[in-house]
């Protein structure tokens, strides 16, 4: 009988400890309990970053944010061992008020764009649930154009949000959740190792530039997984961006099983590269109504080697000049870049330099993929061994006019000189370059028609281009 009075004791005070604590469970935060009103119009920011310093304080666990609320708040920071958990029906919502957002997502570089969601210097991060994070992105445009928003005037500052930055991580987990209406890129991991992002979702208004999906930048051992993405511009991006330098390349990387739409390029490696992009695999991805495919824009120093898309679905379509991409379901490009760049900001080329180079493009493989388009494959470079070693296997293209935009053109920048080639409609539009291969490509013309070149290839500069069958 003692035995089981001292039991009842002891399992008394556990639960009146349980009653008495801010924690909704062991290691779970909700942050109702540090103060959050959850009305979509209280800025919480102050209550979430308590419960996630709490959480954090005491060795890590789940910050959580509850089902049934809307919690409007402005910039809060992560911290390390700390799950951010958005239970179904929650939504975390960026606050509108543009003063809000003063640390910039490229340090002192300000004309691109703020944090709101972000954390550096970080072990074990991870933000899942069924629950909406929402950018607001229409609340920091300006008027609304035919596809795309007006931009609000800017100088060297930029106020508006990315949602997600994460600097210098080891171990993130992004699974599951939501992501709607990014004002500025959406996911940005930087210098980040061992990184896994799975069955997530991103609805970003199409009509809204600069709104990236998923920036790889800097970062090595990514894993990107069954997720949809829609962005007025780039969906999955590899870089390596001059403000982040130190952390050195951008390697290791697998992206499977997802599905794109893009006013941009769906996929793209670059444009910013001053390091190197190496080992990348992209395989079993759809891409729908985009203005470009599958993007190369190598347009500084670094390099881009042994990349392989494989087993590929392509829809490519026109759209207007304020969207970089005329319709080329594959592009692989090196270009230096432009020089007076509205956005340089000092930021483009290497410091003190007036103008840049760009690095060599090769070992590049395209295997099983379908393209359906109304512009040919487009394979580029400033000097012929810049881009070498493209090597195409069962690479089919149809190609079939759908808008009522001008073709015959091909979109070359950001680079120096002229911005667009102006010609005909080809299959291939292959101007300097070395060591193609073209293994059982078949190209098939709907209404559009090669006025000349043999089997729709245009050439020029060219040294060792193969085509077999």
């Amino acid at each position: 009988m003692k035995i089981k009075a001292l039991l009842f004791t002891l399992c008394a005070i556990s639960l009146l400890g349980a009653c008495n604590s801010q924690k909704t469970g062991e290691s779970t935060y909700n942050i109702i309990d540090y103060g959050a009103k959850g009305d979509g119009k209280t800025d919480d920011a102050a209550a979430i970053q308590a419960a996630i310093n709490a959480c954090s304080q005491s060795g890590g666990g789940t910050v959580l944010i509850p089902a049934g609320h809307t919690f409007m708040c402005s910039p809060f920071e992560l911290a390390s061992y700390v799950e951010l958990r958005l239970e179904s029906n929650s939504r975390l919502l960026a606050n509108s008020d543009e003063t809000v957002y003063t640390q910039s997502a490229f340090r002192d570089n300000r004309g691109e764009g703020m944090m709101w969601i972000h954390g550096k210097d970080l072990k074990e991060v991870s933000i899942t649930g069924s629950g909406t994070i929402d950018g607001n992105g229409v609340a920091f445009m300006g008027k609304e154009l035919e596809d795309s928003y007006e931009l609000k005037p800017v100088t060297d500052f930029d106020p508006r949000p990315h949602v997600l930055t994460l600097i210098n991580v080891e171990r993130t987990v992004i699974r599951d959740i939501t992501i709607r209406n990014s004002a500025y890129w959406t996911v940005h991991l930087i210098g980040c190792n061992d990184a896994s992002i799975d069955g997530i979702t991103i609805l970003n208004d199409l009509k809204i530039r600069n709104g990236d999906g998923i920036d790889i930048d800097h970062s090595k051992n990514v894993r990107i997984a069954n997720c949809h993405i829609e962005s007025g511009d780039d969906c999955i991006c590899l870089k390596n961006r001059r403000e982040f330098e130190e952390y050195g390349s951008c390697e290791d990387i697998v992206v499977t099983n997802c599905t794109m739409v893009s006013r941009s390029c769906a996929i793209k490696i670059g444009s910013e590269n001053m390091d190197k992009i190496n080992n990348v695999l992209f395989n079993n991805c759809i891409i729908k109504n985009s203005n470009r495919g599958i993007g190369i824009q190598n347009r500084d120093e670094g390099t881009v080697t042994n990349v392989i898309f494989s087993n590929m679905i392509v829809d490519c379509m026109f759209f207007s000049d304020v969207w970089w991409g005329k319709a080329e379901p594959i592009y692989i490009t090196s270009y230096p870049r432009a020089i007076g760049n509205h956005k340089d900001a000092g930021w483009r080329f290497p410091k003190g330099a007036t103008e840049g180079r760009c690095g060599e493009v090769s070992r590049i493989c395209f295997s099983n993929i379908k393209c359906t388009s109304e512009n040919g494959i487009f394979i580029g470079g400033d000097t012929p061994d810049k881009v070498n070693h493209i090597y195409f296997k069962d690479v089919d293209l149809l190609l079939q006019k759908r808008t009522a935009y001008e073709g015959g053109i091909y979109d070359k920048r950001p680079c120096d000189g002229e911005g667009f080639i102006r010609d005909k409609t080809y299959s291939f539009y292959i101007d300097t370059a070395s060591d193609i291969r073209l293994d059982d490509c078949n190209i098939t013309w709907g209404d559009i028609r090669p006025d000349h070149a043999a089997e729709g290839i245009w050439q020029k500069n060219v040294r060792n281009l193969k085509i077999t069958n």
